[in-house]
Order: structure tokens, then sequence, then C-alpha cells
């Protein structure tokens, strides 16, 4: 599963000191995947010439084991590809028993 989650997408923390926190996926680093608002660092910058020394917030790195696609009620969803009649393919996740189309993976050529 974790190929499918791309920038942009709405993931959950499923592990670790902020689980259960959702954010925004804003960049992704091979199998390490950064996401908005979670797991915060602070970086200490030197003084520079134009300026005066300040401490940076920044995110960091999670594991993409750690994290899971959010439905739109924030909770960690199971998603499969699957094919349409058109030929494109989708990712899909159940909800209640019924298949919900998360996002369209590769439109058919044709």
């Amino acid at each position: 599963m974790s190929k499918w989650i791309r920038k942009g997408d709405q993931v959950v923390v499923t592990a670790g000191n902020e689980r259960g926190k959702t954010g925004k996926v804003i960049g992704r680093q091979g199998d390490r995947v950064i996401v908005e608002g979670i797991n915060m660092r602070k970086k200490h910058m030197k003084q520079k010439a134009q300026g005066a020394p300040r401490i940076l917030e920044m995110e960091g790195s999670l594991h993409i084991s750690n994290i899971s696609i959010a439905s739109p009620e924030g909770k960690p969803v199971r998603v499969k590809v699957k094919t349409d009649k058109k030929g494109d393919k989708q990712l899909v996740y159940l909800e209640k028993g019924k298949e919900v189309v998360h996002r369209i993976v590769k439109k058919h050529a044709g």
C-alpha cells in the first residue's frame, strides 16, 4: 500500500508518538514521508550578517509504514487497485460494504 501514498494525500499516523493525528503529505523521499504539522523538530540557525539567530520549527520525516491513507472522516483505510469498465485504474476502499473511489491512479490511453 505504501507505494500509493503521494504528495497531497490526507494520511493518518498509525504508530509512534503522533499516533492518531492526521495531516497532508507535503513531501516524499523514498520510504520516508513528510506530513504537514506532524513530527515537529527544531533547528537552531546561526546569526547571519542580515539578521539575528533564530530557532525554526520544521516537520521531520516519518517512515511510510507508520502512516495510512485517511478516509474523509479521518480514519485509516486499506486501499486496493481496481480497473473500471473504461480501463482506468482506481484506488478504492470499502466503507459500509460499498467500494468508494479514493482517486484515479492511471487513465486508460484510448
